[in-house]
């Protein structure tokens, strides 16, 4: 009877301490992050050296750089337009994806016309933002760094990680909301 009150009364003080707080066995820093974006600013600086080196060569074009990260000239421009898309537009579109040694990735035929409502459908952050660029019955070749285009994880299918892209990009018409 003894030895059952001594292990009751064990259990009871046991049970009854504080619970104690877990140390976490590895403490993390902000290093992992700290070398990404190191690595981000560096792919960023070849990305836009390649654009540099392809505008330079290029002297029949003259390129205009859009303020948000990429650069574009235009081949066909409406002089007569002055109204270019707005928030909640529709745009009907058309645009091709190739590298930027002009190795087609995806066609126009393969991309096919699209209607776009500005700023609220998805695609890439560089077409999102080019589309604003051009009035109606105007085309221009864009070029887009990674980061603009698809990013670290591609698109699954053709494009692949980190890979800029040149992009001729049409708008046909614009629908005012």
């Amino acid at each position: 009877m003894k030895q059952l009150l001594f292990f009751i009364l064990s259990v009871v003080l046991i049970g009854c301490q504080e619970p104690q707080a877990r140390r976490p066995v590895e403490v993390k820093t902000g290093s992992v992050l700290k070398k990404s974006v190191e690595r981000n600013k560096e792919l960023l600086a070849q990305e836009e050296q390649l654009m540099l080196n392809i505008i330079s060569n290029d002297s029949l074009n003259e390129y205009f750089h859009s303020g948000g990260g990429s650069w574009y000239h235009y081949i066909k421009r409406n002089e007569e337009a002055d109204y270019y898309p707005q928030t909640d537009d529709l745009v009907t579109l058309q645009y091709n994806i190739m590298t930027f040694n002009n190795d087609t990735i995806y066609s126009k035929e393969d991309i096919g016309i699209i209607t776009y409502k500005v700023d609220k459908q998805s695609l890439f952050p560089g077409l999102r933002n080019s589309v604003k660029l051009l009035k109606e019955n105007e085309t221009a070749t864009f070029l887009f760094p990674s980061s603009l285009a698809f990013g670290y994880h591609g698109d699954d299918n053709k494009i692949g990680i980190n890979v800029p892209i040149k992009s001729t990009i049409t708008v046909i018409k614009i629908d005012k909301q």
